[in-house]
């Protein structure tokens, strides 16, 4: 009901795990108890342990490894005292979809609907809205 009255549709079970790869990714903070952190001390602290990219996102960075990895990276990190606000092991899309803003708006209330739902353990997406899409829905 929840997806009919929010404009998706349900797929069958694993028809769209092709859109996603299990990867290991690790959050940093660039301002952590004071001190900021660049993403050379990122680099030099993660990339001999399997690191495969570190991405810039305003006011952090991801670090995405294999899953097998983000333990080694998270040690890494520690080790070079550098804090990580999380690190998990996740999906991430191997594509993503641009959204505009009608979409953006029709796909946010599905994802709540969904995050709502006590049969729902996770949800992943593989939506890309630009910043100003995001600051014009709110």
């Amino acid at each position: 009901v929840a997806m009919t009255r929010n404009g998706g549709s349900m797929a069958d079970p694993g028809s769209v795990s092709y859109l996603f790869g299990r990867k290991g990714v690790v959050i940093v903070n660039k301002i952590s108890e004071g001190h900021e952190v660049s993403e050379d001390q990122i680099l030099n602290a993660v990339l001999e342990v399997g690191a495969q990219e570190v991405n810039d996102h305003d006011e952090s960075f991801e670090i995405v490894s294999e899953a097998t990895d983000v333990v080694a990276v998270r040690m890494a990190l520690q080790a070079a005292g550098i804090d990580y606000e999380s690190a998990e092991a996740t999906f991430v899309p191997s594509m993503t979809v641009p959204m505009d803003e009608e979409g953006a708006m029709q796909l946010f209330r599905m994802l709540e609907a969904l995050e709502d739902s006590d049969d729902v353990q996770n949800v992943y997406a593989n939506f890309d809205v630009s910043d100003e899409i995001m600051d014009a829905v709110g």
